[in-house]
């Protein structure tokens, strides 16, 4: 029987960041990973002053992100915005599917 390269213990040498990969696929991980990018790009896609209000906290496996904000004001604010924030992580290249934004109080 013969041994799959991406297979552990198959003898052939491989990159950290190409046994990660493996690893995280091989686990179920990569789609946590994938989800927590959306995190990370946050401030980015918002800009300085929405990120400056705000916190990106998680990302459900529907694609409902969770975000705290600072004051009742800001939330009220941004749920206006909130189908032009999707569309902003969409073009900033969201690692995933952004369909809603649920908006939570910052304490």
């Amino acid at each position: 029987m013969r041994r799959r390269d991406d297979e552990p213990g198959s003898g052939r040498l491989r990159g950290i960041a190409e046994a990660l990969e493996a690893m995280l696929k091989r686990t179920g991980l990569d789609k946590d990973v994938r989800r927590a990018g959306v995190l990370a790009l946050w401030p980015t896609a918002v800009g300085p002053q929405i990120a400056g209000v705000t916190e990106a906290r998680l990302i459900t496996e529907d694609g409902t992100l969770v975000v705290g904000v600072r004051t009742p004001q800001w939330m009220t604010e941004l749920s206006l915005m909130e189908r032009q924030l999707i569309a902003k992580l969409a073009a900033a290249g969201s690692p995933v599917a952004v369909k809603r934004i649920r908006w939570e109080q910052l304490r």
